[in-house]
């Protein structure tokens, strides 16, 4: 965590509220200028099953890896310390996991607007129930049909010696570093299910990484990592084609992610910075790397209009 603010001790008491009783919970105060460590300080002090681990700052990912190389326990997983958990939630997917011999349980979870004080599923009803136990690439597959699915790993429980055995680890440095995690563990699980309860309250508030507005050279920055992420993504793909299959939705998720780029080239009000991003997703090869995974009638018709437009930009 990273200045948790007034949501910690909320997010606290939900985590300490688990029916679930046989929890390791490890805090990584990255940080912290808040006194969010200090805090996470006095529950290890509370409670004997609390650890902290404070450290310089350094970004969500190495903090989940520090977290990670301290767990001990069959299963993991990465809250968020500004986000709240129901109650069974964590009982609930480990007697999935134990039941069925799960590398991972995924459930629903709903959005909470801070602003109207209102609620929404992250993943409708009508586009997936719940599961029977399916492959990680079926599964996988499944979910990113809905175009709903997020790729964050707050969504579920995952088996430590599968992270371990592929040696997996957050990319430092990666802002939303949960989309290529998740895709190269679900290309190696066995055994996955998913339980359309909403177990986790995701807030959306102004603060959240993924919900700041950015333009100039910020903006710039920010969407490298979009350039990154659909780069590792096709990687991903490559390294396991002979392993597992690669299903076209596998493909337009490299698309899609790229495409979220020409969509902040368009609204991005500095020309300088347009003319950045521009140079740079044509440095990085992107267009190219979208053609190749472009899938579907509809995606293909997007990809097109964005690459006329790109063009004509790059060329002012």
């Amino acid at each position: 965590m990273f200045n948790a603010g007034a949501m910690f001790e909320t997010f606290m008491q939900s985590l300490l509220a688990q029916t679930l009783t046989s929890l390791e919970i490890i805090i990584v105060d990255d940080g912290s200028t808040d006194g969010s460590g200090a805090r996470a300080d006095e529950y290890a002090q509370r409670y004997p099953h609390i650890q902290v681990i404070h450290q310089a700052n350094g970004g969500v990912s190495r903090a989940r890896n520090a977290g990670l190389a301290a767990a001990r326990g069959k299963y993991v997983t990465f809250p968020d310390a500004d986000d709240t958990l129901d109650a069974e939630m964590y009982q609930t997917l480990t007697e999935m996991a134990e039941r069925d011999n799960l590398d991972v349980a995924q459930c629903n979870a709903e959005w909470f607007f801070q602003a109207s004080q209102s609620t929404k599923p992250l993943i409708p009803l009508e586009r997936l129930t719940s599961t029977g136990v399916l492959s990680g690439p079926d599964w996988l597959n499944q979910a990113l049909q809905t175009h709903r699915y997020m790729h964050v790993v707050w969504l579920g429980i995952y088996r430590r010696a599968l992270i371990d055995r592929i040696n997996l680890r957050f990319e430092p440095g990666l802002h939303h570093q949960d989309i290529p995690w998740t895709t190269e563990l679900m290309l190696n699980a066995q055994r996955v299910r998913y339980t359309d309860r909403m177990l986790y309250r995701y807030y959306l508030h102004d603060a959240s990484i993924s919900n700041r507005k950015r333009t100039g050279q910020r903006n710039v920055e920010y969407q490298r990592h979009y350039l990154k992420i659909a780069q590792m993504l096709e990687e991903i793909n490559t390294r396991y084609r002979h392993v597992v299959k690669i299903y076209p939705s596998f493909h337009y998720q490299v698309t899609r992610e790229a495409l979220s780029v020409c969509h902040s080239i368009r609204r991005e009000p500095d020309a300088d910075a347009r003319r950045a991003m521009i140079a740079e997703l044509f440095a990085t090869q992107t267009h190219k790397r979208m053609l190749r995974n472009a899938r579907g009638i509809r995606q293909w018709y997007q990809l097109l209009l964005w690459l006329s437009r790109l063009y004509r930009w790059r060329n002012k």
